[in-house]
């Protein structure tokens, strides 16, 4: 069953002002749009020989949080001891190739999309770019849209950060 235009074009917005809140650095307003049984899941890619089985790995992980401990990650970022982004990050989410498909359940919609992430930090003249396929769960409910699952890769292996402490 497609989803039709309208509610395509929704959650498009959705995902564009989830992306102007990180680059805001409005992170309490983030964790608004986000449900309580959020999961969020950043497989590690690795290199593998052609013709492997999978190229993320099953089990290790980048970031696998729920709402308890994307809340620390937020709470920790608002204090002077975030050393990891002194100075903060400055980054830049272009959100695109935005796919909407029916979910498991009447209110939830499975969305994938392409992240394409600029990041530079203090006066270094090198930002860093990252590159990241999406598969959301977005869930309606009475607030309005909301996060209920997001799974993230990013396309390289290597990725060319001293930290990732921003959000995908």
């Amino acid at each position: 069953m497609a989803v039709d235009r309208d509610t395509v074009a929704e959650l498009q917005e959705f995902l564009y002002r989830e992306a102007l809140a990180l680059d805001e650095r409005r992170f309490r307003d983030w964790l608004a749009l986000l449900t309580d049984d959020i999961r969020y899941e950043v497989p590690v890619r690795v290199t593998r020989e052609s013709l492997a089985g999978w190229e993320l790995s099953p089990t290790s992980r980048i970031f696998d949080d729920d709402r308890d401990t994307l809340e620390v990650r937020v709470r920790r970022l608002e204090t002077d001891f975030a050393w990891a982004e002194q100075p903060p990050s400055r980054t830049r989410h272009f959100v695109t190739n935005v796919l909407a498909d029916p979910g498991e359940h009447d209110d939830e919609f499975l969305v994938s999309s392409n992240c394409f992430l600029y990041r530079s930090r203090g006066d270094s003249p090198t930002p860093s770019f990252y590159s990241l396929a999406r598969k959301d769960v977005v869930r309606r409910t009475a607030q309005g849209w909301r996060l209920a699952r997001r799974w993230a890769a990013f396309d390289q292996s290597l990725i060319n950060a001293h930290n990732l402490s921003i959000f995908v």
